[in-house]
C-alpha cells in the first residue's frame, strides 16, 4: 500500500468520526436539561414511563378519563402534560409529555386547532415554532409552541400570555399530529 492510500484512509475515518460526533451533538441542547422517561403505552392506552435513566425524572400521568374520543390533544391544566391520541392506533396515546404554562390557562372544554404558524415571536419575545393555536378568551391566545433556543422557561407572571410551551422534538410532533381543525381537548 502506498502512503497515499493510508493518508487516504485516515483522512476518511476522521470525517467519519467527526460526522458521528456532530450528529450525536445535534439536538444535545434539547436534552441538556437531564434525562427523560420514554412514554410506554399499557394496555388499556394509557401512557406511563418507562424506567428513567435519572432516580430525578418524574413519570408520566395516565391520560385523563374525561379527555374526550375521537384523534384529539389533550392539555391537563393541573398537572400541564399533554397527550397526543389516537383510538384508531396501536397504542391509542402516540406521545405524551410535559409543557410549561403560560401566566394564564383556558377553561376546560373542547376546542379545535384554528390557526398554526410555522416561526414566530412569542408575547416573551422568545423565538418560537411550531405554533398550534386553539383558543382565543378574553383578549388572551392559547396555543402550543417550542422555544428555538430549546428553554421550557416559567412565563413572566407580569405577562398575560396563554402560550403553553414544550420542547422543540414534542412541540414537532404535537405540529405533525395537529393540522388545522384537529380536536384539543383541556381538562382539570
Amino acid at each position: 500500500m502506498g502512503p497515499g492510500v493510508v493518508v487516504t484512509g485516515l483522512t476518511l475515518g476522521a470525517l467519519a468520526v467527526v460526522s458521528l460526533l456532530a450528529f450525536q451533538a445535534n439536538g444535545a441542547q434539547d436534552r441538556a436539561g437531564g434525562a427523560k422517561p420514554t412514554p410506554t403505552i399499557t394496555a388499556t392506552g394509557t401512557a406511563t414511563a418507562a424506567a428513567p435513566t435519572a432516580s430525578a425524572t418524574p413519570t408520566v400521568p395516565p391520560l385523563p378519563a374525561t379527555s374526550g374520543t375521537g384523534i384529539r390533544v389533550v392539555y391537563s391544566v393541573s398537572s400541564h402534560y399533554v397527550w397526543l391520541v389516537d383510538p384508531k392506533k396501536t397504542p391509542q396515546v402516540a406521545a405524551a409529555f410535559p409543557v410549561s404554562p403560560g401566566t394564564v390557562e383556558p377553561a376546560p372544554g373542547s376546542y379545535a386547532v384554528y390557526s398554526r404558524t410555522a416561526t414566530a415571536t412569542g408575547t416573551d419575545g422568545r423565538q418560537i415554532e411550531h405554533v398550534v393555536r386553539f383558543a382565543q378568551q378574553s383578549g388572551v391566545v392559547f396555543g402550543f409552541s417550542a422555544a428555538v433556543d430549546g428553554t421550557t422557561p416559567s412565563a413572566d407572571p407580569k405577562t398575560k400570555t396563554g402560550g403553553i410551551r414544550s420542547g422543540r422534538t414534542d412541540g414537532q410532533l404535537l405540529w405533525d399530529f395537529a393540522p388545522k381543525d384537529t380536536k384539543v381537548v383541556v381538562v382539570a
